[in-house]
């Protein structure tokens, strides 16, 4: 269950850094970075989808082997949230090549 609470608190984490970039003002001058840099919260978002991944494929390894307590719909939730997250961090990872390829293809 827990799993589901971090994937929440991420998704509500980028809606609130959306929003904050969006509030602030367009100007020239290059924001000073505080707290932790974007490539650190990226790396901690793949940490969050290996570790549901891992999880996930736990809790399935022991429903396999017949372990008492360990309830297919629990396998099956564990899978499907798994998935959704590496699907969403595919998109992100979408997103960031093809902002990538603009910039590159802009005339200097």
């Amino acid at each position: 269950m827990s799993q589901g609470i971090e994937f929440n608190r991420l998704m509500l984490d980028m809606r609130a850094m959306q929003m904050d970039a969006m509030a602030q003002p367009k100007s020239a001058a290059v924001p000073q970075v505080s707290g932790s840099s974007f490539s650190d919260m990226l790396g901690q978002a793949v940490n969050k989808v290996n570790d549901t991944q891992q999880a996930s494929s736990q809790l399935a390894g022991a429903f396999e082997i017949g372990k008492s307590g360990v309830d297919l719909t629990d396998v099956m939730i564990a899978s499907q949230k798994a998935s959704v997250s590496f699907q969403a961090l595919t998109q992100v990872r979408n997103k960031l090549v093809q902002a990538y390829q603009d910039i590159m293809q802009m005339p200097v």
